[in-house]
């Protein structure tokens, strides 16, 4: 993957800094056009931290005056996060609270839209989105596992070992996405469609990322987790649905048949073993877990709403 194309003042300065290979100084304090410039320049900051990109240096995932400037817009951000989804406090039980949090969010569904009405290029032009997460998967949360104590810490990598397919590469979720996006007709190396994503796709993949590489937030990306996939198993029957539908390859259905049965056992894990283990042994993550789920699915429902609204769909 090479660094993706500018959209604005700042992502522009931050490419031509990356390309010469020493990051000028002042940096940090280049004015962002506008939000999608925001975004776009977190996201190629963090993903120095994923797997980089071809014309970059990898001296540079440590250079400070990137990290200088990384730290201002996550600081940004997450202030954004925090005002737009504030964590209400939780009855006892934790777990059957959060549950019931995440099941009375009334959120718009692309899954529904697909299920149902979409044309096969609208449907293509969605997996196209889907990549910027699907080719990544569980990534975010992996950095989580080292802050934990043995009980969330044997919990998240069950789920995890799931995930990565078991120990077998061509069971990897996100494999299997590569492998439906390839019978599809899609490309799928990583990145390759990250210059036509809407801004809402980048805010959601910079929030996982945010939350998964910071300790503080472990809470946070833990209760992100919990509502990714308690959210998961009803719209992965409806994309298939809808794929079947459209006649799209027997690969990519797969890939969200294979999301039916297992996030239907990863919903119970993540919720209950996961989350609930870690609020027992630590009270004061309860709001920190609320906040990352009410994230996850407000997020989810901007991007929903916008993608439904440009096809002129009501949400």
């Amino acid at each position: 993957m090479r660094i993706p194309k500018a959209r604005g003042e700042l992502s522009e300065a931050l490419a031509a800094a990356l390309h010469e290979g020493t990051a000028t100084a002042g940096l940090a304090a280049v004015p962002a056009t506008d939000d999608a410039d925001r975004q776009l320049s977190l996201w190629v900051l963090y993903e120095l931290s994923y797997r980089g990109f071809e014309d970059v240096g990898d001296e540079l995932e440590w250079e400070p005056e990137l990290l200088t400037l990384r730290r201002v817009l996550e600081r940004r951000f997450e202030a954004e996060l925090r005002e737009s989804f504030p964590p209400p406090e939780l009855s006892e039980p934790f777990a059957d609270a959060l549950f019931e949090l995440i099941d009375g969010f009334d959120g718009a569904s692309v899954a529904s839209f697909v299920q149902r009405d979409a044309t096969v290029e609208q449907t293509l032009e969605l997996l196209r989105h889907r990549t910027i997460y699907h080719l990544k998967e569980a990534d975010p949360t992996a950095w989580v596992v080292p802050r934990l104590s043995t009980g969330p810490k044997a919990a998240l990598m069950e789920l995890q070992y799931d995930e990565y397919g078991c120990g077998d590469p061509n069971r990897l979720h996100s494999h299997l996405f590569v492998r439906g996006l390839d019978a599809t007709g899609l490309r799928s190396d990583y990145g390759a469609y990250i210059d036509d994503v809407p801004v809402e796709v980048l805010a959601q993949n910079n929030a996982m990322s945010l939350f998964g590489l910071h300790r503080r937030l472990r809470g946070a990306a833990l209760g992100h987790l919990a509502a990714f996939e308690a959210t998961s198993s009803l719209p992965s029957r409806r994309m298939a649905q809808g794929l079947e539908r459209l006649g799209l390859p027997a690969e990519m259905i797969a890939y969200y048949e294979e999301h039916v049965e297992a996030d239907a056992v990863h919903e119970q894990l993540a919720v209950r073993t996961i989350c609930g283990a870690l609020v027992a042994e630590e009270p004061a993550q309860a709001p920190e877990v609320v906040f990352g789920a009410l994230t996850c699915l407000g997020l989810e429902d901007r991007f929903a709403r916008r993608w439904l609204a440009d096809r002129s769909v009501a949400a």
